[in-house]
């Protein structure tokens, strides 16, 4: 690794490191317990479900004005505008700890949790370009899965912490959100010495790229556009629907069930929702890492999708049998399928998108996890309270509904490899695997 990208590396390791005290608190599974517990009594609880679904889904449909934020980067300075997001994240979590216990103040932490997750997409968006500029095919796997795995061994940890503290004291958020927003601090201060290799090139690029009309844009007719013109692009993202769709209907849909039907309060429930799966994490982002590096993600997607399968099978099994040790079961296979995903989910846009237009792949991709983020939470919901009072174990039925969406993209994918393979054979266009050679600072 260069000189210039080991300084970096290590840059976005420290930040890895310190981020999460700023994160944590708005992770789905994490919140969405947070929000379930603290707030059961004060609102109806059929709302309240409804608000745990949107809250556990913020991460996802927030993505959706991803194409917002790489239209205002344009020209500009990635990391400066990655650090103002980073900032104005801080303000937003550290408004939480002043929300009270009353229906006005749960509707307050929503918007904070959602306008801190919208600020968070925009920092993941663009830096998928700064990846793309630092680090070779080669070894940009590596270097997001020693980040990944620092951060979420992280959110594991302060999960867990908080989840311990707050069955003990439901008030001490109040003094933990403040104090882990001051943390954050060395994550931003981090991440504000990362150079961006190629940046004059890159910004010229970027402004010619406007100037002929191709800019990233508001308009979802930019997207359709993009996806039409890249087939193959177009069927990884009609898998990524609905395998996505399946496992994001699940998040909200869990936090119900172990409030309700297994009896769990903050430390229970975030240890399921979160701990487990982010603490799994690590053992498996190496092996993913190794396999991606190898392999177009399209290949790569169709031996990984069947984690989660099994996954929401035992899940689902266990809403129908009550049997809470299956959900410490499907939680460890989750996290061995997360390991794999936020590795693809990351950089499987790469393989298909030419250099300069690296940031609007990544908004196409987060645009449509945002479309079906906007779905996914009322589906899952709708159904469990639809039918709970009417049959005995909606939950199991619901869970069905994931299963069934889950198998059908693990199923797209298998038939997309096969068509990738005949593109491959006929000539399919290379994919660009380095990075601009002319390096530029600040």
């Amino acid at each position: 690794m260069p000189v210039m990208a080991r300084g970096n590396y290590r840059c976005e390791l420290t930040a890895s490191f310190f981020l999460p005290f700023l994160l944590a608190v708005v992770e789905p599974g994490i919140v969405g317990v947070v929000v379930k517990n603290s707030y059961a009594g004060v609102v109806d609880g059929r709302l309240l479900n409804f608000v745990v679904a949107v809250i556990t889904a913020s991460m996802a449909f927030s993505n959706i004005v991803s194409f917002v934020w790489v239209r205002l980067s344009v020209g500009r300075c990635k990391v400066r505008f990655i650090n103002g997001l980073q900032l104005a994240m801080i303000v937003s979590v550290g408004l939480i700890a002043f929300m009270p216990r009353t229906v006005a103040g749960m509707w307050g932490l929503v918007a904070c949790v959602i306008f801190s997750r919208v600020c968070w997409a925009g920092f993941i968006t663009l830096r998928s370009t700064v990846w793309r500029q630092n680090y070779s095919r080669t070894t940009r796997s590596r270097v997001t899965g020693k980040t990944a795995t620092v951060q979420v061994l992280m959110m594991a940890a302060l999960g867990v912490g908080l989840g311990w503290a707050m069955d003990r004291d439901e008030g001490v958020f109040r003094v933990l959100l403040p104090m882990g927003c001051a943390v954050s601090l060395v994550g931003v201060w981090s991440w504000s010495r990362v150079r961006l290799r190629g940046r004059r090139s890159l910004l010229a690029e970027e402004l010619a790229s406007r100037a002929d009309g191709d800019a990233p844009s508001f308009n979802p007719v930019g997207m359709v556009r993009l996806l039409a013109g890249d087939r193959l692009f177009a069927g990884y993202m009609g898998c990524m629907f609905v395998l996505g769709l399946g496992n994001l209907m699940q998040g909200p849909l869990l936090v119900v069930l172990l409030r309700d039907e297994f009896g769990m309060e903050y430390l229970g429930g975030i240890r399921i929702t979160s701990s487990i799966p982010l603490a799994i994490m690590p053992l498996s982002i190496p092996l993913w890492s190794r396999l991606l590096d190898r392999m177009h993600v399209i290949q790569f997607r169709r031996i990984h999708a069947w984690f989660f399968v099994v996954s929401t099978l035992v899940t689902t099994i266990a809403v129908q049998t009550r049997t809470p040790e299956l959900l410490l079961v499907s939680a460890v296979v989750q996290g061995l399928a997360f390991g794999g995903g936020v590795l693809a989910w990351t950089l499987g846009h790469l393989d298909f998108a030419p250099a300069h237009r690296a940031s609007a792949y990544m908004g196409v991709h987060v645009s449509l996890t945002g479309v079906r983020g906007l779905m996914a939470p009322f589906l899952s919901v709708g159904v469990y309270e639809l039918l709970r009072e009417q049959i005995p174990n909606a939950g199991a039925v619901a869970y069905g509904v994931c299963l069934c969406l889950v198998l059908m993209g693990a199923l797209g994918f298998q038939v997309l490899a096969r068509h990738k393979h005949r593109l491959d054979l006929r000539g399919h266009r290379p994919v660009e695997t380095t990075p601009p050679t002319r390096a530029g600072e600040g």
